[in-house]
């Protein structure tokens, strides 16, 4: 019926009628949750859907769910086959470079034994040549084996991730009771539902609804929206050659719902569904992320070099074996000279494993598989794994403001009912939520007090209230909304589900006892409806009373619907109601209309949400002179004017518990924070004043205004922009483009189906994993599953300890890889018999040490707060630091000449006589004094910066410690019993105190080399070309001068630094207000402000993080006077010039700022 769509084919069986019996199912009941079904009509042969009933198929009508399940098939898609762990070694194994070692072992142990058990061997020979073929074969089986455990626990922890991604609820009906449900539960026969935002889960036919319009062009490529309407509207439709294009009863899997509400019976899941068809098709690998890309470019820079270092020792080897094969010195048997040959071909081709760096792809797989299943415990799902490194280098975070910096627990704590009554929670502990003055008010009051109002407590509602009024919001709250009642399965608990601002509505509907919103929702005959829009910030619903006239209710933003109002209700103080018995209404006047619009201003300034509800009659529908569209709907223009308010309720909305904190670590890590929200531009600048959000030199404006702009005057602002009221989705996407077109890399949150454009734009999209849609998660890069802002802190963290992990593993990768190939080419080519000072056994030990334990104890170091200290880095920024550089460099020097020294002078060092048991001792005391020396460096390795503290945080990575203690237990195991495996023997506790001395000067080692001033290597690093740009790890300290001091030195200069830096502050009239230092301009030689000289572009791009940064150095948060406590004169003149639409800046703004000048403190009007 859906592949292709076929309106005939559900002709044939019956229509919807037939589908619903075939199904064992009811449009309005749904499925049952004990049995499955509902009974069939008497004497009824109900028949399927494709004709015949499926196989093993029972009556429809006695189906459980399990037998849905069993029989049409769990909607689940079928998880894709993980790699067995013999099939990782297989493909391990076919690496070339292995290959070709494995080849060279086989040879190496056949001429082993042909030496020790052939013809010409000496039975008083120990029988020991065979041993290093074995041994090199059994390490390679150790290499292999150890890396494809690494890759097999990376797939089981990213499979685990992807379970995670595909969990949702779906809202159904069963019993006749609409519930929200696990997706896998979804079964054929379930009468689901549509709203906005949500991602069709299942393919089924359209029953009822609401100007549902889908967008299906992910599933079947149509890019207009499909409109969907009944079966039977269709058939009507086609009988008269009427229906129009993009329109069917249709519902695809995979499609999203664009607009309206409605349900649908579901005919087809999981893999039988038409998306999950097409997902089955459209599988395939992953793709690497952006940093994976960077390390296989650089891991095969490096295999090329370690090539060529491979080639020109086989080659230089090679022509003294020829030479001497000439000379006939020195005299070698047959057999001697093919293991010599073999010999040279196994150290040439160790080498090369040892140069090719597999532990960095390696590296950050395990970094982001540790960091992504850490980030879920910590309520970050990663959807897209490249997103955890964009986000190291994000640089401004657009948020949103409810749910995400509020805790999105909605209350009705204060309103006004016609324009009188003022009601407020707890009237006695909350006195100052009201405006309503108890008697003339005096003249300083007459700015925020009411004259003719009055206060009562939201409990008193019921006794002032005519029946007529109660029912008319009743009626308001209940039909127009889309929320209900839903009792949780694990513990019994009843609440509302839905729209936050919805179940807030509902919960004071509830509270005051106003009836059933079940029963007045049920009885209401709806004749349209409204969806929410975020244009328009209203949403209503049009429905036919008993006497067959129409009303129409409508709510959302007050500022916005109460300028749509001609009249409002009247409430009076001792409860009188008109004499006809209906509610009685007044026109606006001017006195009325300041009344409202004083009183959602001072609510707003409380950080209240208000909301508006309004209604109004008409005697017909569609009303006289009313067009409408081809859908036969009245437009909302239309609806929405003339009509009469019903009041105004505030809305609380607690800021969350940490949000102050998250938004200062922010600012300290150089990251800007602007809030984007759909509420009134008071209310956000009364919370961004309250987050921290709002600091001096930042500008607060409206949506509208913002659009407006020129686009200079749009690069000017953007940068400086904190606070973004009354926006769209539009609007945040078109911040989101400025700042990208400034260099900044931006993190953007949204949760409803519009923000999916500016998801998408964002280089790091967060969705919201309880209030978002699903189109919205399926925009964004990560999903925040507790809607929290402290959470993208989290996710900075992460991202900046990913990036760090990589960085820590390519110091200490680099560091041995250049020893390790240099020690090996200069002591073969050194030496008489083409031997090395490290053996093909020993290389690939270290091999292990350097790939597979060094991955797995630096890329596990946890995320931590220290992490914030720094600004963020350019995108573009190299994988090398100068820092890293510099320990490179020394370590490398350091390591090359202790192993050279003792590898060529040892015998003489350690006053042994020369023998070959003495020279087995030397041999063995350097390679455990090399060994040693990684291990103690890859400590050293753990800090990346000028810090003497490399033991930070060590505690909190078992994984760290314990590959440690792993790595030197092993090596003491093989120094003890690897004999002539490994070629070492056992030695005196002297040897073991000079190699563990040698190794651990790798710690005091790196304090020297941290303690050297770093300009002068900054300066012969880009002479010798190593990288272009000055790119370190910085500080958002503002005080500190970046590179000039080494960090043990800095410490002090830090200390002396801090008393420059103490400066008063004012309180201004938020609860909590920042103290913080003031930009100081540039100043000439004369005292006067000097021109910068750069040009604005740079001054732009520069602006967010450095603002950032310079206002959270010194800040402090003081607590003045309650919350329910707004400005004593309300509105204030900045509210005034705020109300007007015009540009705000921070009252701390230094006047000599250039945008100051400009726009201003009060603001400017722009347009």
């Amino acid at each position: 019926m859906l592949d292709p769509k076929s309106i005939t084919a559900l002709e044939d069986i019956g229509g919807i009628e037939g589908l619903t019996k075939g199904l064992g199912t009811s449009e309005a009941r749904g499925l049952s949750d004990t049995s499955g079904g509902h009974k069939p009509p008497p004497g009824s042969n109900p028949p399927t859907p494709g004709g015949a009933p499926p196989s093993g198929a029972t009556d429809p009508f006695n189906a459980t769910i399990e037998d849905r399940q069993r029989v049409y098939g769990p909607n689940t898609i079928p998880a894709r086959a993980s790699k067995t762990l013999l099939q990782l070694m297989w493909i391990a194994l076919k690496d070339k470079v292995l290959v070709l070692l494995s080849i060279a072992a086989v040879i190496s142990l056949a001429l082993g034994l042909f030496q020790d058990f052939g013809p010409s061997h000496d039975p008083d020979d120990p029988q020991v040549d065979w041993v290093e073929g074995v041994a090199i074969v059994v390490a390679i089986i150790i290499v292999v084996m150890v890396g494809s455990l690494n890759d097999w626990q990376k797939e089981r922890q990213f499979k685990t991730l992807n379970e995670k991604k595909e969990e949702r609820g779906v809202k159904v009906i069963r019993d006749g009771v609409e519930k929200v449900i696990d997706i896998k539960q979804v079964v054929v026969g379930d009468i689901a539902l549509l709203e906005p935002g949500e991602v069709v889960p299942c393919d089924g036919i359209f029953l009822s609804g609401h100007n549902v319009k889908c967008d299906e062009s992910g599933a079947t490529g149509e890019s207009d929206a499909i409109r969907k309407l009944p079966y039977a509207d269709c058939i009507a439709l086609r009988d008269k050659d009427e229906i129009p294009g993009h329109t069917d009863c249709f519902v695809v899997s995979g499609s999203k719902v664009l607009e309206g509400v409605g349900k649908y019976v579901v005919v087809a899941v999981g893999q039988k569904s038409f998306n999950g068809r097409i997902m089955m098709a459209l599988r395939s690998d992953g793709e690497n992320t952006p940093l994976q890309l960077k390390l296989n470019n650089l891991a095969e820079l490096i295999a090329y070099i370690g090539g060529g270092a491979g080639l020109l020792l086989f080659v230089a080897l090679l022509i003294r074996f020829f030479v001497q094969l000439g000379t006939g010195e020195p005299v070698r048997s047959a057999s001697e000279k093919g293991i010599a040959f073999v010999n040279i071909l196994v150290i040439s081709v160790t080498l090369v494993v040892v140069a090719v760096p597999e532990g960095l792809p390696l590296a950050v797989t395990l970094a982001l598989a540790f960091a992504t299943k850490r980030m879920t415990y910590e309520n970050l799902l990663v959807r897209v794994l490249g997103s955890c490194e964009t986000m190291a280098n994000a640089s401004a975070v657009c948020t949103d403001k409810t749910g995400t910096l509020t805790q999105n627990e909605m209350t009705i704590v204060a309103g006004s009912l016609g324009v009188k009554a003022k009601f407020v929670r707890s009237l006695e502990e909350n006195k100052a939520r009201t405006n309503a003055a108890d008697s003339e008010a005096a003249p300083e009051d007459k700015l925020s007090k009411q004259s003719g109002d009055f206060s009562l407590d939201l409990s008193e509602l019921n006794n002032i209230l005519p029946e007529s009024l109660k029912t008319r919001l009743n009626e308001a709250v209940a039909i127009n909304s889309t929320a209900f009642e839903d009792t949780d399965a694990e513990t019994g608990i009843t609440s509302f589900v839905g729209s936050k601002t919805e179940t807030a509505l509902l919960k004071w509907a509830k509270e005051l006892g106003w009836g059933d919103f079940r029963a007045v929702r049920d009885g209401a005959d709806v004749v349209q409806m409204i969806p929410f829009s975020s244009e328009r910030k209203a949403m209503g619903v049009v429905v036919r009373s008993k006497e067959g006239k129409y009303r129409v209710y409508m709510k959302g933003a007050s500022e916005i619907l109460s300028k749509r109002c001609s009249s409002h209700v009247v409430v009076s103080k001792d409860g009188a109601s008109s004499s006809s018995g209906d509610v009685e209404t007044q026109p606006i006047d001017q006195a009325a209309a300041d009344n409202i619009s004083r009183t959602i201003i001072f609510y707003a300034n409380q950080t209240l949400r208000t909301i508006a509800l309004c209604y109004r009659d008409f005697e017909q529908w569609p009303p006289a002179g009313a067009e409408v569209d081809e859908e036969g709907e009245v437009a909302y223009d239309v609806l929405a004017k003339d009509m009469v308010l019903l009041g105004v309720v505030g809305i609380e909305d607690p800021l969350r518990d940490g949000v102050r904190d998250a938004v200062a670590k922010c600012q300290r890590a150089g990251v800007a924070v602007k809030m984007c929200t759909g509420d009134n531009v008071l209310t956000a600048r009364s919370i961004a004043l309250q987050c921290g959000i709002f600091t001096p030199g930042g500008i607060i404006m409206e949506g509208p205004t913002f659009r407006e702009l020129s686009k200079e005057d749009m690069l000017e602002i953007v940068p400086r922009l904190q606070v973004l009221a009354r926006s769209s989705p539009e609007d945040k996407k078109i911040l989101v483009n400025s700042l990208k077109s400034l260099g900044e890399i931006v993190g953007v949150t949204g949760d409803g189906t519009n923000d999916g454009p500016a998801l998408k734009t964002a280089n790091v999209g967060f969705s919201m994993g309880i209030a978002g849609t699903e189109v919205a998660k399926e925009a964004s890069d990560i999903i925040l599953m507790d809607d929290n802002f402290a959470s993208i802190v989290k996710a900075i963290m992460w991202g900046r300890c990913v990036n760090d992990a990589v960085r820590k593993f390519l110091q200490f990768q680099i560091s041995t890889n250049v020893t390790a190939v240099i020690i090996t080419f200069v002591s073969a080519v050194a030496s008489d018999e083409e031997e090395s000072v490290l053996s093909a056994v020993q290389l690939l030990w270290i091999n292990i040490i350097m790939d597979t334990f060094a991955a797995l104890a630096l890329a596990t170091d946890p995320a931590s707060e220290s992490l914030l200290d720094r600004k963020p880095e350019k995108k573009s920024a190299p994988l090398f630091s100068v820092h890293m550089y510099k320990q490179i460099l020394f370590q490398s020097i350091y390591q090359v000449t202790v192993i050279l020294i003792f590898h060529f002078i040892g015998l003489r060092i350690l006053g042994f006589e020369k023998s070959e048991n003495n020279d087995l001792k030397v041999q063995t005391l350097v390679f455990n004094a090399f060994v040693f020396a990684q291990i103690f460096n890859s400590v050293n390795c753990r800090r990346l910066d000028d810090k003497l503290n490399i033991f930070e945080g060590v505690l909190r990575n078992w994984y760290f410690i314990c590959i440690t203690l792993l790595e030197i237990c092993i090596q003491i195991v093989i120094v003890f019993v690897g004999g002539a495996a490994f070629q070492v023997t056992r030695i005196s506790g002297r040897e073991w105190g000079i190699s563990l001395a040698l190794g651990v000067v790798s710690i005091p080692l790196g304090a020297l080399i941290r303690l050297m001033p770093t300009p002068p290597f900054q300066w012969l690093f880009q002479k010798v070309g190593l990288f272009g740009k000055r790119e370190v790890l910085p500080t958002t300290s503002p005080e500190a001068e970046e590179d000039k001091w080494a960090g043990a030195v800095s410490l002090v200069h830090d200390n002396l630094g801090a008393f420059a830096n103490i400066r008063g502050g004012r309180v201004r009239s938020s609860s909590f207000v920042i103290k913080s230092r003031s930009a100081k301009l540039n100043k000439d030689k004369h005292g006067d402000a000097a021109v910068p000289p750069v040009t604005w572009s740079s001054m732009l791009t520069m602006a967010p993080t450095l603002m950032a940064g310079a206002v959270v150095a010194g800040q402090g948060w003081k607590q003045r006077g309650s919350l329910s406590d707004p400005a004593s004169t309300d509105p204030s003149r900045s509210s005034a010039a705020l109300w007007e639409g015009k540009i705000q800046l921070h009252p701390d703004t230094d006047p000599e700022d250039p945008v100051y000048k400009r726009f201003g403190s009060g603001g400017r009007n722009t347009v």
